[in-house]
C-alpha cells in the first residue's frame, strides 16, 4: 500500500472549504429552531419534538450518502456530487422555512409544515456536510489528518460565528424585529444570506478539489477496486469494527445530548433569565433570541481558540485528556448559566462550553478515521458512525417533555447538561490509546 503524499496547506484549506457556508446553514437552524417554531405558537416543552427530525434525518442520510458515494466514481468526484445535491436543496429550504408560519392560519397546520421543511433542511445539509469528513479520510494520510481535521474544526466555528450572528447583524443594519404577524424580517435575511454564502463556498470546494480516481484510490488504501465496489453487509461492517469506535460513540452519546438540550433551551433560558420573559411573541423574547445568536457566537469563537490550544494540550496531557478536560470545562459553563442574569456576563458560561464544542468537533473523527486507516468502506463506517451523534440527540429530543417539568424551567435544563458532559468527560477513560 502506498502512503499519501503531503498537501500542501491550501490543498487541505480547500478541501474542507466549503464546510463554512454548511455550517453557516447549520448555525442558522440550530440557533434558530426554538425560536421560530415558539414564534409560531409552540410550547416549550414540546420543542423537542421538532428537534428529532434533524437528528433523525441525518441518522438516516448520512450512511446512505456514505454507503452510496463509496460506490460512486464519475468525472465531477466520488463524494463531490453528493455535496453539491445536498447544498442545492439546502438553499432552497432555507428560504422557505422562516415563512413557514404564512403558509396556513391554522397554528397546528404552519406548525407541521415548518417540522416538514425542517425535516428537508436537515437531510440536504447532511448530504452536504457528509462528504467533506470523508474526503479527508479519502485524500489525507494519517501525519496530516490532525492538520486536516483542525482545519475543518476552524472553518465549522468560523461559519458558525458568522451563521449564528446574522440575525443580529440583520436586525442591527434595519430589517424589523417585528414578530406580531410571524418571523421577523430580520431573521428571513438571515436565512437568505446564509443560503447564498452556502452555495458560493461549496461551489468554490467543487471547482478547487479534484479526488482520486478508482486505481489510485485502491493503491493509497491498500484495496482493489473489485472491493471497493462489493456488496455491503452493515451488520457485518459493525461487528467488524474496531473497538474504539465503539468507545468513542459513547462518549459522542454524552456530547451530543448535553448539546441537544443546550440548543432547545438557550433561547428560552436567555430569555427568562436575563429578560425575564417566556412569551414567545413579546419585543423582549426576540431581542433575547437575536442576543442568543451573539452568545453562540462567542461560543463559536472561545471553540476557535480553543481548538488552536488543542494540539498542545494533547502533547502535556495526550489526547484522552485533552478530551477529558475540554469536557469538564464546557460542564462547567453549562452549571453556571441558571445562575447568570446580565446579558453580557452570559458569554462566560458559553465560551466555556466552547471549548467542548472544539473536542466534539476535532478528536472524535481523528481517534475513528486512525482505527479504520486501511479499512475499505471508510464513507460507510463514517456515515455510521454519524449515528452516535444523531441518536442522543433523537433521546433528548424524546425526554424533552418528561425532563423540563421534573426540572421546572429552561434556565434549570442547563444542569442537565452539566450533568451529561460530566458522563462524558469521564467516559473517555474506556478509550484505548494507540499503545494500548
Amino acid at each position: 500500500m502506498k502512503t499519501k503524499p503531503d498537501l500542501s496547506f491550501w490543498k487541505l484549506w480547500n478541501l474542507s472549504f466549503g464546510f463554512f457556508g454548511v455550517q453557516i446553514a447549520f448555525a442558522l437552524q440550530s440557533g434558530n429552531v426554538s425560536r421560530i417554531f415558539q414564534t409560531m405558537g409552540a410550547d416549550p416543552t414540546s420543542l423537542g419534538f421538532f428537534w428529532i427530525l434533524p437528528p433523525l434525518m441525518g441518522m438516516i442520510v448520512q450512511p446512505i450518502v456514505g454507503l452510496a458515494s463509496d460506490k460512486t466514481w464519475t468525472r465531477f468526484g466520488r463524494r463531490i456530487p453528493y455535496l453539491m445535491v445536498g447544498a442545492a436543496m439546502a438553499v432552497l429550504v432555507m428560504t422557505l422555512l422562516p415563512n413557514a408560519g404564512r403558509l396556513s392560519d391554522i397554528m397546528w397546520v404552519a406548525l407541521l409544515l415548518g417540522a416538514i421543511l425542517l425535516m428537508f433542511l436537515d437531510t440536504s445539509l447532511n448530504m452536504a456536510m457528509q462528504p467533506f469528513k470523508m474526503m479527508v479520510g479519502d485524500m489525507v494520510n494519517e501525519k496530516q489528518k490532525g492538520l486536516a481535521y483542525a482545519l475543518q474544526s476552524f472553518l465549522c466555528n468560523s461559519g458558525q460565528v458568522v451563521g449564528f450572528a446574522l440575525p443580529f447583524v440583520m436586525a442591527w443594519i434595519g430589517f424589523s424585529k417585528d414578530a406580531s404577524e410571524g418571523v421577523p424580517m430580520s431573521l428571513k435575511m438571515a436565512f437568505y444570506v446564509g443560503a447564498a454564502i452556502l452555495i458560493a463556498c461549496v461551489i468554490y470546494t467543487s471547482m478547487k478539489v479534484k479526488e482520486m480516481p478508482p486505481k489510485e484510490y485502491a493503491q493509497y488504501h491498500g484495496t482493489t477496486e473489485e472491493a471497493q465496489k462489493e456488496k455491503v453487509n452493515i451488520i457485518k461492517l459493525l461487528k467488524a469494527a474496531p473497538s474504539n469506535y465503539w468507545r468513542v460513540a459513547l462518549v459522542q452519546f454524552f456530547c451530543w445530548a448535553a448539546f441537544q438540550f443546550m440548543w432547545i433551551h438557550s433561547t428560552g433560558a436567555i430569555a427568562d433569565n436575563v429578560w425575564n420573559t417566556t412569551d414567545g411573541h413579546s419585543s423582549d423574547f426576540q431581542t433575547a433570541s437575536d442576543w442568543v445568536g451573539i452568545v453562540l457566537a462567542v461560543q463559536a469563537v472561545a471553540s476557535v481558540l480553543w481548538a488552536s490550544l488543542l494540539p498542545s494540550i494533547e502533547h502535556k496531557l495526550g489526547l484522552k485528556g485533552a478530551y477529558s478536560l475540554s469536557l469538564a470545562i464546557g460542564a462547567a459553563g453549562f452549571l453556571a448559566v441558571p445562575f447568570v442574569h446580565d446579558q453580557w456576563l452570559m458569554f462566560v458560561p458559553y465560551a466555556l462550553s466552547g471549548c467542548t464544542w472544539a473536542a466534539m468537533l476535532a478528536l472524535p473523527f481523528t481517534l475513528v478515521t486512525n482505527a479504520l486507516e486501511g479499512r475499505p468502506h471508510m464513507g460507510t463506517y463514517l456515515g455510521l458512525f454519524n449515528c452516535a451523534i444523531c441518536m442522543p440527540q433523537i433521546v433528548a429530543g424524546l425526554l424533552n417533555i418528561l425532563i423540563v417539568p421534573l426540572v421546572g424551567s429552561q434556565p434549570n435544563m442547563l444542569f442537565v447538561c452539566c450533568a451529561l458532559l460530566i458522563g462524558g468527560s469521564i467516559s473517555v477513560s474506556a478509550i484505548k490509546g494507540s499503545n494500548e
